[in-house]
């Protein structure tokens, strides 16, 4: 019975999704209509046009793969200091006090501002990795440092009358009972992250990205390219999220 609400539920948000997907369309249509102007909101048979042309060149592929390798890496930069800053707050009040300025700051200051602060810093190429981590790592820092603090105190006396503190028992024993809590955070990273990345990207004309194709694309007032290329980063963002969701069940089956 379990099985079937499971497939049930599965549909209806696959449902739910492409009427989402439909209602966009709608939107874009209604406010080409209101405000009469077909050059920046194009009809969705034109932007599908676009999207197909644009997935068919392999000039776009290399956009894709740099776009994609920037927020990889950042989503790994930013993972490993956000969660081991996490894991610090958590364990030392002192210390969560001490940072929490810092990540009000890291959380607030706008992107712009923060992408010319590290554009005088850095290297034009490494500014999209560096720029999108330094926004994530407070996101990823705080679910971790809330996940630490919500483990069950009895939990943590288990493990204390047999070892102290390692990376074993980070490993085996924190990390899963804060997985939810992590779980989520990459959720909402990977959905931040493509922004940011692409916003960057666009700031600093980084090279065969899919910033600067959206840079050129409105020079030229190619909107409803600029559409097609929002589509693409929308499933490239859908892809990263859900892709260690199918690994992790693949897991699961190869090892039940």
């Amino acid at each position: 019975m379990t099985s079937t609400m499971e497939r049930n539920k599965k549909k209806t948000d696959t449902l739910a999704f492409c009427l989402g997907i439909l209602l966009v369309g709608v939107l874009i249509q209604t406010a080409g209509w209101l405000k009469n102007d077909r050059l920046v909101f194009p009809d969705v048979g034109e932007i599908l046009a676009a999207f197909v042309r644009l997935l068919g060149t392999g000039k776009v592929w290399k956009q894709i793969g740099t776009t994609l390798l920037h927020l990889l890496e950042a989503l790994a930069l930013s993972s490993v200091i956000g969660t081991a800053l996490g894991l610090i707050q958590g364990r030392n009040p002192f210390v969560r006090t001490l940072l929490r300025p810092l990540m009000i700051l890291l959380r607030s200051i706008p992107m712009i501002v923060m992408t010319v602060i590290i554009m005088v810093l850095a290297k034009y190429e490494k500014v999209p990795l560096i720029a999108t981590s330094l926004m994530l790592i407070p996101l990823i820092s705080e679910a971790t440092c809330e996940g630490f603090l919500r483990i069950e105190p009895e939990m943590i006396d288990v493990y204390r009358m047999n070892s102290g503190f390692t990376p074993r028992v980070l490993f085996q024993v924190y990390l899963p009972l804060m997985a939810g809590y992590l779980k989520q955070a990459y959720v909402n990273a990977v959905g931040m992250g493509i922004k940011l990345a692409v916003t960057t990207e666009y700031l600093v004309q980084a090279r065969d990205s899919l910033g600067k194709a959206v840079y050129s694309s409105a020079y030229f007032n190619e909107y409803a390219e600029i559409y097609a290329y929002a589509l693409i980063m929308i499933l490239l963002a859908v892809l990263v999220s859900e892709v260690p969701k199918w690994i992790g069940k693949a897991y699961t089956k190869s090892h039940s």
